[in-house]
């Protein structure tokens, strides 16, 4: 993200009462949840998911997959939900994948996913919020 201004910003007291202190870490401290540690990884319900920072709607449900890795996984954002990073961290070089409204860090995207897309969304589930449709 380094320095890039997006259209939903708050102060660092703003976010912190926002969040919870798991998805403050996660959205605006890069951390990670423990695989399998999140409920929507087995939402299989049609719906929508939604950046829980700033409300942006980031996945539909057709595009949500059981990619066994223990993370909810998709293969195709909403147009304009997502901006990518370089991640050189932890050794390696990875896509950090985050909210293009507000910046906040929601997890990586590897070219190992299923068709038609061929790439896997790898997405910390504690920082979305599901609706089902309906």
């Amino acid at each position: 993200m380094s320095g890039e201004a997006f259209p939903f910003t708050l102060s660092d007291a703003e976010w912190r009462s926002r969040l919870s202190p798991e998805q403050y870490a996660i959205l605006r401290g890069h951390a990670t949840e423990r695989p399998g540690s999140c409920a929507l990884n087995d939402e299989k319900r049609p719906g929508r998911f939604y950046c829980a920072g700033c409300g942006q709607v980031l996945f539909v449900s057709g595009g949500k997959f059981d990619s066994g890795t223990g993370w909810p996984s998709f293969t195709t954002p909403e147009d304009g939900a997502i901006g990518e990073t370089v991640d050189r961290s932890h050794g390696m070089v990875r896509t950090e994948v985050h909210c293009a409204t507000c910046g906040g860090h929601l997890g990586h995207v590897f070219p190992d996913g299923p068709p038609p897309t061929g790439l896997r969304y790898c997405i910390n589930g504690i920082v979305l919020r599901f609706e089902p449709a309906g």
